[in-house]
């Protein structure tokens, strides 16, 4: 089941697809074991291992994992979670209409300029079309500069660093009413 998303003037038609780990562990291993998404924590995983970890959350009520499709292209990887089920939550006071994102992308190279600056929003939107969405929970590596550059972009607002135990995190919030006041009149979540 296709998620239609919305269509990017100059990119094309933004859409998530549910990963189906069987089919889509291929295609997530030589992503995420790729140098550059070495963030993503799974550099030394094999297909069966990726393939693993896709059916364990697929089999979880709480977290959601999707390819982001482009003209019904792969373009990367999006995980939603509750913060309440996850590790993260017991590092920070979960708050109700509080869910967490991941994001990887890996788009071929004619998609490189413009796709994260698409995508981010959108993927944003989509999490606040959910009227309990009060607030977007991210946690990326400190060491993740670029992450740690567009969450900044986007509004996010740094809260403390904090270990998990696959990385030094560092916590940070997007509430709905900050995403809402950044966002153009015509945005589909912002108020009429």
């Amino acid at each position: 089941m296709t998620i239609p998303l919305e269509r990017d003037p100059d990119l094309g038609a933004l859409a998530l697809t549910p990963v189906r780990p069987d089919r889509h562990a291929e295609l997530l291993h030589g992503w995420v074991t790729l140098p550059r998404n070495r963030f993503w924590g799974m550099g030394a995983h094999t297909r069966d291992e990726v393939r693993e970890v896709y059916a364990f959350l697929a089999g979880l009520d709480t977290h959601h994992a999707y390819l982001i499709m482009l003209d019904d292209e792969p373009v990367g990887l999006f995980q939603t979670y509750r913060p309440e089920a996850d590790p993260v939550g017991e590092r920070y006071p979960v708050r109700p209409g509080d869910v967490g994102m991941h994001l990887l992308l890996n788009p071929p190279r004619r998609y490189a300029r413009g796709l994260t600056s698409a995508v981010v929003p959108a993927l944003l939107r989509f999490l606040l079309r959910d009227p309990a969405a009060r607030r977007v929970v991210v946690e990326p590596d400190v060491r993740n500069e670029a992450a740690l550059r567009r969450l900044r972009i986007e509004g996010f607002e740094f809260a403390d660093e904090i270990d998990l135990p696959e990385k030094r995190a560092q916590l940070a919030f997007l509430t709905r009413e900050r995403f809402e006041a950044a966002a153009p009149a015509d945005d589909p979540v912002r108020p009429r």
